[in-house]
């Protein structure tokens, strides 16, 4: 999972349900036994008031009135409430009228004064009894006597029931607030990330040159070395271009000096030609790497240049150098068509593609652009004599041209091909012997 947001809500959720179930499952359990312990505190209360009606004569009979006011339910066929008494050999004494209903259960003998509260099954059905031994004193001699109280289960698991849907009802609602809040308070916390997130877009895209809101201490720190590096990358490719500037400067007069040296100097006209195809060498290498190294590459912050305005300036520009030409033109790219390139690597590679074709050919040149997917193709053709198939990987390698009789230090499509490959991009080149060549350069958008 990518997103911090859905990782830190999806956590907090989870560690929510486990509370909230957790929480649940403690009360439920704490009220089920308070409810348990509360029938059993009925059912002793139904013994204590069973056995404030029983009488027992010396002889050690007990006997029970006919009416019991107070526990009108041991009177009631299946009214989940029996009652019966049992003596020293566990021989039932006495029976409640509802007790005909059910068939007694078999108990062991208690000691005197012991009680017992179980849960057993009557009919298949769950109950509670509730057992209480005593030893009943008269003028003839102690009696034991053990006093047995049967309640169903069904109040009882009638009321956990409805407490337990109140319980979880009211967990879910507030586990729902929890949530709504949590996720409000997330997206508070985490603003600072999201708009940190947006500059950061802005600058890639060029659209500010900095980070430049202002955000807690503990993302100060990070936006503070954005910036700093962003800063101290630009300051350092200035440097690089201009030392590179200064280099092509201080090499041009050592060439310039040696070439006139060679003109004046009285030398064989062999080692001429040699020393100039030299000092032809040297400046072509030198042209070359300069300008390839001047090539600033995708680089974030670069921002979006549109294409067509570029265009057509360099064609005015080449238009006059070749006048004596004045061939037809035709762009093709629409108005909204942008490339992410630093300026000066565009005017290079377009500079160096319209001039190719306009030294090349005879009446038309055509430039057209357009978005393929990811990428934008960018194609700039001409209706010159065209190139053979076999020549293709070798005009745009460094120091090379078709026609020798042409100008040029022959390294413009060499430096294309790299201005296109420091964008991800690539150059192509599709022959036409018959209606001159096209030159397709393929950038990411």
């Amino acid at each position: 999972m990518k997103s911090l947001n859905q990782r830190i809500l999806l956590s907090a959720s989870f560690v929510l349900l486990i509370f909230i179930v957790g929480t649940a499952l403690t009360l439920d359990r704490a009220f089920y036994d308070s409810a348990q312990t509360a029938l059993q505190d009925r059912m002793l209360g139904k013994l204590f008031l069973l056995m404030g009606e029983v009488e027992v004569d010396d002889d050690g009979n007990l006997s029970m009135p006919e009416e019991l006011p107070a526990l009108t339910e041991f009177k009631q066929l299946n009214s989940g409430v029996y009652a019966f008494v049992t003596d020293r050999t566990n021989t039932p004494v006495w029976k409640s009228f509802s007790t005909l209903s059910i068939p007694l259960p078999s108990r062991a003998i208690l000691l005197e004064g012991e009680r017992k509260f179980e849960q057993i099954l009557l009919n298949d059905e769950p109950h509670f009894i509730y057992s209480f031994a005593v030893a009943w004193e008269t003028d003839g001699g102690d009696y034991p006597f053990t006093f047995h109280v049967i309640m169903d289960s069904t109040s009882l698991e009638a009321q956990i029931d409805s407490y337990r849907r109140d319980l979880w009802g009211w967990l879910s609602v507030m586990g729902l607030l929890l949530l709504i809040m949590q996720m409000l308070v997330l997206g508070w916390g985490l603003r600072p990330v999201r708009q940190v997130s947006t500059e950061l877009n802005a600058v890639e895209a060029g659209l500010q040159e900095s980070v430049q809101g202002v955000y807690p201490v503990e993302l100060k720190r990070l936006t503070d070395n954005i910036n700093s590096l962003i800063h101290h990358e630009r300051e350092h490719q200035q440097r690089y271009r201009n030392a590179l500037a200064d280099l092509a400067h201080s090499l041009k007069t050592p060439l310039a000096i040696l070439r006139g040296a060679i003109r004046t100097e009285n030398l064989s006209p062999t080692i001429k030609t040699v020393l100039d195809e030299q000092i032809d060498r040297m400046d072509n290498i030198i042209q070359y790497q300069l300008r390839r190294a001047a090539t600033a590459g995708s680089s974030p912050g670069t921002r979006l240049i549109a294409l067509r305005p570029v265009v057509e300036k360099i064609v005015n520009t080449v238009n006059r150098a070749h006048y004596e030409k004045d061939p037809q033109i035709a762009i093709e790219i629409a108005p909204e068509l942008c490339l992410r390139m630093d300026e000066g690597d565009l005017m290079e590679l377009l500079g160096n593609l319209i001039d190719n074709a306009f030294k090349w050919c005879r009446q038309a040149v055509a430039i057209c652009a357009q978005y393929e997917h990811d990428d934008v193709v960018l194609k700039v053709a001409d209706d010159g004599p065209g190139i053979k198939h076999e020549e293709i990987g070798r005009i745009i390698e460094r120091g090379v041209r078709a026609d020798q009789s042409m100008p040029g230090h022959g390294i413009g499509l060499a430096v294309v091909r790299d201005i296109a490959q420091a964008y991800e991009g690539a150059l192509s080149v599709d022959p036409n012997r018959n209606s001159g060549a096209s030159f397709i350069v393929r950038l990411k958008r």
